[in-house]
């Protein structure tokens, strides 16, 4: 062979090879070519989104997978170590469909790179958003949850927080008491975050109800010690010029403590009934007055002018701030009266008038400044007894009634109806029985000489005991 057929013939075998290496090249290149567009709608290979292998999945097929496993979730809720609940999260709201989210991931990878990812020992690992849930369905759920554990409660021992409590010696603290109850509440917040952050279980023994006040609180402490000085303190009140203490046990009935404000306060209702049992018992406009008498001993006697009656609503409120200020306090009663109730009803100055004896005295200080035979009330106008005072002084006075016109130099008018001393130049005596015939429409008829005496010498405010 010679030289120029070799060199052909090599030539040939050349374009041959090179022929079949351009279309093996060509094959593979549309061969791969091929599989990238099988991937532009798959998974690349070793792929794993959330630990779940979706090599070769369309984003449906995906979905399913993932669905599937997501369906079967549970969230389990123990007790002392032991189930005492199991829900699925599904049932929970959890949403299961990740279409868009798959979708969106298959058209962000690059289909070219899958023979890469085929030849790589890494996995491609993804993330799904997969604590999406239900907002309305979750709180449905959290909502009977807390429901439940609301019931169960009802039969276990409650948890206590340390409160004040009232004693036969004052106000205590009551120890908190620990019980075996759960904080619904608590428990039930929680369960709701554990789901959402992906956890799947909760202990109930980790919500068991805690006091949230105990004995050594600072604040209850410090409110003990003002209810107490509220409660011991001594009160007392001057009336009729006598002391009347209050009992101690009263004072302590009246006073209360809120738990739930940290206030305290005076029952007002209570302040109130024991104003009235004052009343009930020392109203002078109520009550008759025991009396000394110049000839007739003690005697009882009516209630008249000279009176006073405890005002109890402006008490009730006055004597609830003087307990408040948590001081010892003596007060008087606020009354509406013509009188102090503070200082005996008759003292040392007044004056005396005996019907039966048909005599005056005018006592000052003790002293008898005089003392006279009068004129009454006739049997038909008989003069009215009771504790009167003289709430005026007239000279030259004019008295008239449906009958009579009588002026008088000196008049001390003694009750509202027109009864009072005076002067009567027209009574021939005084005393004894004279009263009878030639007695008054109801005055006290008194000499002259002796009226002018007392007029000049008495003030206006002088109780007069007529018996």
């Amino acid at each position: 062979m010679s030289r120029l057929d070799k060199r052909s013939k090599m030539k040939k075998s050349t374009r041959t090879l090179l022929i079949g290496l351009l279309v093996v090249l060509i094959v593979a290149i549309g061969g791969y070519a091929y599989r990238s567009m099988h991937y532009s709608d798959h998974f690349l290979p070793d792929t794993f989104i959330n630990g779940t292998k979706v090599s070769n999945l369309t984003a449906q097929q995906a979905n399913d997978v993932l669905h599937e496993r997501y369906d079967a979730q549970e969230f389990t809720i123990e007790q002392d170590g032991k189930e005492w609940k199991t829900l699925k999260k599904v049932d929970l709201g959890l949403e299961t469909d990740f279409s868009d989210e798959l979708e969106s991931m298959i058209n962000k990878q690059n289909n070219w790179r899958w023979g890469l990812s085929s030849l790589s020992t890494t996995e491609q690992k993804l993330s799904l958003n997969t604590a999406a849930f239900d907002k309305q369905t979750l709180n449905q759920q959290t909502k009977s949850i807390e429901q439940e554990l609301t019931a169960v409660n009802k039969d276990r021992t409650q948890t206590e927080n340390a409160k004040i409590d009232k004693d036969d010696d004052g106000f205590v603290i009551e120890p908190e008491k620990q019980g075996d109850e759960i904080d619904s509440k608590q428990a039930s917040e929680n369960f709701q975050k554990d789901v959402l952050e992906g956890k799947n279980e909760l202990e109930l023994n980790s919500y068991q109800k805690e006091p949230d006040v105990t004995s050594d609180d600072k604040d209850l402490n410090k409110e003990l010690e003002q209810l107490n000085s509220v409660a011991q303190i001594k009160g007392s009140y001057k009336i009729n010029g006598e002391d009347v203490e209050i009992p101690q046990e009263k004072i302590m009935d009246w006073v209360e403590y809120s738990d739930e404000d940290g206030k305290v306060d005076v029952n007002q209702e209570r302040v109130q009934e024991y104003v009235e049992e004052l009343g009930d018992k020392y109203n002078t406009s109520e009550n008759d007055t025991k009396f000394d008498s110049t000839k007739q001993d003690e005697v009882t006697v009516k209630p008249g002018t000279l009176s006073w009656t405890i005002a109890t609503d402006q008490e009730t409120e006055a004597l609830s701030e003087n307990v408040l200020e948590g001081e010892d306090f003596e007060r008087s009663p606020i009354v509406e009266g013509s009188a102090d109730p503070s200082e005996p009803l008759v003292d040392d100055t007044y004056v005396e008038v005996d019907l039966k004896n048909q005599h005056m005295w005018y006592y000052k200080d003790g002293e008898t400044v005089l003392d006279t035979d009068i004129v009454s009330g006739k049997p038909k106008t008989k003069t009215p007894t009771g504790v009167f005072y003289v709430w005026n002084k007239e000279k030259d006075a004019t008295l008239t009634g449906e009958d009579y016109e009588s002026p008088v130099d000196f008049w001390l008018p003694i009750d509202w109806t027109g009864v009072g001393i005076h002067d009567a130049d027209w009574q021939p005596t005084f005393g004894g029985d004279r009263w009878k015939e030639g007695g008054s429409h109801g005055c006290i008829n008194t000499p002259p000489d002796v009226m002018k005496k007392l007029f000049n010498d008495i003030d206006v405010g002088t109780p007069v005991v007529v018996i």
